[in-house]
């Protein structure tokens, strides 16, 4: 997998948290092109210590990832879609980070259904038996289906497949529609089985199904984890990303496009206290997580916020800005723990993103008094603080040459902003 390096240009133009439509496309073919990587990782370390594998679980590894190399042949795009939606990332970053044993096996036996997702996706014909941990079939970036066993029998020919439960005798199957060749798009419907919602106007997923979409131990400190479909009303979540989105319009126009080609996944996390919280996890950017919005505003701050967090994930990967290892830790004005100094580069990064984007609210006749009021002040608070981490970083000999030249680039954007903006009337 190659792609065109990143000029001088896109670099100054990340740096300042901005991000044009050929330079997301520069970022997502840096994150195929990591995430490729990870599985080709994935299956040296399983031939290597296959003798550690149980058998049964490497004979069904190597049949899935037959059958993942014909679905890519017969539709590489919807593949490439699959292999880089976040959940993936986050699945393969966990199976290599297992030690050897039956959790690692465990781990394994999801690549059953990554594989049956593409050949569905990509409209191979298709007759095979799968195993469903605990009675659920996921199928990623789909849905999820209950088969009340173990295992489940899965038939495709054309535009249409169907899922079987296995040892259920008369129990009607859950009918899957290819309704778009080109994107690999399925609609199901059956006794059992719980499809993603799309969000309004993007190609994101609600997705309160994927098991691989929170860390077993949650996210936080305390910990937060995730909500279960059954408690995520996908209308209420959706009337939230339209009146985030509304707002972002308003305030930036660029920003909100952004935000819809980055996102992939929106993930619900139950509420704990009556803060809301966002988080990204390295492995799975393009993912953001949140617990309930308090509304708009909330919304449309953790999207801009988390996003960030994400772009910087793949350019780090892409282009090394710090050196992994080191110990010294930082303290900024954002969080009460110290920070690595990739953290401090996440943080000051994200809150740059932010201040950028209350300097617009404060100075917009478009969006709600209250919120340019609330602007201004956030401005003026988080403005000084990201100054300070700039300072910390440009000061630091843990930062990479690439990695000084987009500190020095985020300070000059940082000066451009100016004092506190003087609200619209």
């Amino acid at each position: 997998m190659s792609f065109a390096p990143l000029s001088a240009a896109v670099f100054a133009e990340l740096a300042r948290t901005r991000s044009a439509p050929a330079d997301a496309a520069l970022l997502r073919s840096a994150l195929h092109a990591r995430r490729l990587l990870l599985l080709k990782a994935l299956l040296v370390h399983v031939h290597r210590h296959r003798d550690a594998v149980d058998p049964a679980v490497f004979q069904r590894f190597e049949a899935s990832w037959h059958l993942l190399e014909r679905a890519e042949r017969r539709n590489p795009a919807v593949v490439r879609d699959l292999l880089d939606y976040p959940m993936t990332g986050a699945w393969v970053a966990a199976a290599l980070a297992e030690p050897l044993g039956p959790a690692l096996d465990r781990h394994l036996g999801r690549l059953d259904s990554l594989a049956v997702t593409a050949a569905l996706r990509a409209g191979c014909p298709l007759d095979i038996a799968i195993e469903a941990p605990d009675g659920l079939l996921s199928l990623p970036g789909v849905g999820r289906q209950e088969v009340g066993t173990g295992h489940a029998r899965i038939t495709a020919a054309s535009r249409v497949a169907r899922i079987h439960p296995e040892g259920v005798t008369g129990a009607a199957p859950t009918v899957l529609l290819l309704t778009d060749r080109r994107t690999g798009a399925l609609v199901g419907d059956g006794p059992g089985w719980l499809g993603l919602p799309v969000l309004p106007g993007a190609a994101a997923r609600l997705d309160a199904l994927d098991p691989y979409r929170v860390p077993p131990g949650g996210v936080g400190t305390p910990a937060r984890t995730a909500a279960e479909q059954t408690d995520s009303d996908p209308e209420a979540w959706s009337a939230q990303w339209c009146a985030a989105q509304a707002l972002l319009t308003r305030t930036d126009p660029g920003r909100a496009a952004e935000v819809r080609r980055a996102l992939r996944a929106l993930v619900p996390l139950a509420p704990l206290g009556t803060r809301s919280f966002g988080a990204t996890l390295r492995s799975a950017p393009g993912a953001v997580l949140t617990s309930p919005p308090a509304g708009a505003q909330d919304m449309a701050e953790t999207l801009v916020h988390e996003i960030h967090h994400s772009k910087l994930a793949t350019l780090h990967e892409l282009v090394p800005l710090y050196r992994q290892g080191r110990s010294v830790l930082h303290r900024v004005g954002w969080r009460p723990d110290a920070r690595p100094i990739g953290g401090v580069l996440q943080g000051a990064y994200a809150h740059l993103a932010l201040t950028d984007l209350w300097r617009r609210a404060a100075t917009a006749q478009a969006v709600p008094r209250p919120w340019r009021s609330s602007a201004g002040q956030q401005f003026d608070h988080m403005h000084d603080q990201v100054g300070e981490a700039l300072a910390i970083l440009l000061e630091s000999d843990e930062l990479t040459n690439e990695g000084r030249e987009f500190a020095q680039q985020m300070r000059r954007h940082h000066a451009s902003l100016g004092a506190a903006p003087r609200a619209a009337g």
